[in-house]
């Protein structure tokens, strides 16, 4: 499968969300997945997609078969087919959508915010399932790496391609050889020097 356009992510993670939240109104019009898409809240990063937009998307997702048009209404409907489109069962469905609908994001983030999708257990089922994403061919997700400060890493969805991860400082490195020698050096005179202070004021310095 061809990586998704940023749009058509979002079209996907729309339609899985909105089934879960709102399924009296599920399968979606148009203007309803426009709206969805250009949602101000819950989305990472904001959009401000057209119809014609969001057409092009639908019909990028239909050539996938990810999207379904559903007939029989006087107004065009479109359902999502991502469990059978992705290969994936409905709880690796409610993590994708989470994850291209909001961002990279943390296992516990993940648990929280997928939680009207599917409820997860435990953080540790969360991370059972991304582990299986990560495993797939080809990888459906990817653990970035740690930033400096911060307790978890960030998982985020490959389905867009791969992603542009920015530079993570390097820990603190060890002292070199050459450095530990000096700083061995340097107590070993600091110590002297306190015996000698010790022995002039008259003091054990074994003591």
């Amino acid at each position: 499968m061809r990586a998704l356009s940023p749009l058509e992510a979002r079209v996907l993670g729309v339609l899985v969300e909105k089934q879960a939240t709102v399924p009296d109104t599920y399968p979606l019009s148009l203007n309803s997945l426009v709206a969805g898409c250009n949602q101000k809240t819950a989305r990472d990063p904001s959009m401000n997609a057209s119809e014609a937009d969001v057409l092009e998307a639908i019909e990028g997702l239909r050539g996938l078969t990810l999207l379904n048009e559903v007939s029989g209404s006087r107004v065009t409907r479109y359902e999502h087919n991502a469990g059978r489109g992705l290969g994936v069962p409905s709880q690796a469905v409610a993590l994708l959508a989470t994850l291209m609908l909001r961002g990279p994001q943390t296992a516990a983030e993940l648990r929280a915010n997928a939680e009207r999708l599917h409820r997860f257990a435990d953080t540790s089922s969360v991370e059972a399932f991304l582990d299986e994403l990560a495993a797939k061919v080809p990888p459906r997700v990817l653990r970035l790496a740690r930033a400096p400060g911060a307790r978890e890493a960030r998982w985020a969805h490959l389905l867009c391609g791969d992603v542009a991860v920015a530079p993570v400082a390097a820990e603190s490195a060890p002292p070199a050889v050459g450095e530990l020698a000096a700083l061995r050096e340097e107590v070993a005179q600091l110590r002297a020097l306190v015996t000698r202070v010790a022995r002039h004021v008259g003091i054990d310095p074994e003591a």
